[in-house]
């Protein structure tokens, strides 16, 4: 590859320019045949040669001339998803789902990733037309859709969260991978699956406090009396990850000591860590984000009742609708004046249990009546 450099390198030689243009021809053949082919066992090469392939194809770096240093200080160039941008801050359905947001991004690589992870928190029919409007603006400037080249997040199964954009502008999508859970070194198995997928959602909230600014936490155990910013609040981050960290260990080996009841609160406490890792307001229950907790809540409910076909004495309830109907069943909620409707639950952090003739209070978040 070095060679190849060099010779990319020299100046007026028909040489280079004949290597340049079969670079571009191979790449253009193998996205395409990536595309087409999406589960051959040779992808991850692929990858590995387009990366080789585009980085011999950058121009070589130049000096820059003192005159010029002015240049290089000076505002950045206008984004080019500029119209984007104006639109989505503009809209004020929105605002009832994000909240009074505003962009933070200042490229448009950094815009398509901050926009798209914010439509993860409203409600699908709103999150699909946002996309295809964003795609169809984004064509308005010579980008088209890439579902080729996606960073990937560890996770139980594959899906596509969001594409990235090719043509004018190059940016990568966002994944769920399988592949990516499996490479991770964390492959529990299990008879029913149900730590195969514990696994996965412990992986993906690291890697998405990694990627998305606007996290929080509202875990108990860490902070108990507000909703805690992680990006800004590098204690707490530490904290909360740590305390994710612990819970899904003991899961593991309350689930390898076949009991049923130690196995149900260990799954009760790690469902809280994942149900406490929030946004302010809340997601909306039927977003991306939403859909993606309740799978966690479902296998919660499948292990209370293999405990009950078991003869244990269990109830396991999601406190949902007005909190003053279910504020006798929580403790320790907090509040906030945004989101939702005023005087109801906005997310259910824990559920209430009862075991055996013991309670435990669920706990809230829940939307003031001011």
């Amino acid at each position: 590859m070095h060679q190849l450099k060099q010779l990319l390198e020299i100046q007026n030689s028909e040489l280079a320019k004949l290597l340049k243009f079969s670079l571009y021809g191979l790449e253009a053949t193998l996205n395409k045949a990536r595309t087409e082919f999406p589960l051959d066992p040779g992808t991850e090469i692929c990858d590995q040669i387009l990366q080789e392939i585009s980085s011999l194809l950058q121009p070589p770096p130049q000096a820059i001339p003192e005159e010029a240093m002015v240049a290089i200080i000076s505002p950045p160039e206008e984004l080019k998803l500029i119209h984007l941008q104006k639109a989505f801050a503009a809209d004020a359905e929105l605002k009832v789902y994000l909240g009074n947001f505003s962009l933070q991004s200042q490229t448009d690589a950094d815009l398509w990733h901050e926009i798209h992870r914010k439509l993860l928190r409203v409600p699908e029919n709103i999150a699909t037309a946002w996309r295809q409007r964003a795609l169809d603006l984004a064509q308005e400037i010579g980008a088209i859709a890439d579902n080729v080249h996606l960073d990937q997040l560890p996770f139980s199964r594959d899906e596509i969260i969001y594409p990235g954009l090719q043509g004018t502008l190059k940016v990568t999508g966002l994944c769920l991978s399988e592949k990516a859970l499996l490479t991770s070194g964390i492959n529990p198995v299990d008879e029913y699956g149900n730590l195969y997928c514990l696994a996965g959602f412990v992986q993906l909230l690291l890697r998405f406090i990694e990627i998305d600014p606007d996290l929080h936490h509202a875990l108990k155990s860490v902070f108990s009396f507000d909703i805690m910013p992680l990006q800004s609040q590098p204690e707490q981050r530490t904290q909360y990850m740590s305390t994710l960290g612990d819970r899904w260990h003991r899961t593991q080996q309350a689930e390898s000591n076949s009991d049923e009841l130690l196995s149900l609160r260990a799954w009760i406490d790690i469902d809280e860590a994942i149900h406490s890792l929030v946004f302010i307001p809340p997601v909306e229950r039927y977003s991306w984000w939403g859909n993606l907790q309740q799978e966690s809540r479902r296998i919660l409910k499948k292990i209370a009742q293999t405990a009950i076909n078991l003869g244990y004495d269990v109830r396991i309830r999601q406190l949902s609708g007005l909190y003053a109907d279910i504020c006798a069943f929580s403790k320790d909620d907090l509040q906030l004046n945004c989101g939702g409707v005023p005087g109801e639950v906005l997310t259910c952090l824990r559920v209430y249990a009862r075991i055996n003739q013991e309670e435990t209070p669920g706990r809230v978040i829940f939307r003031s009546l001011r």
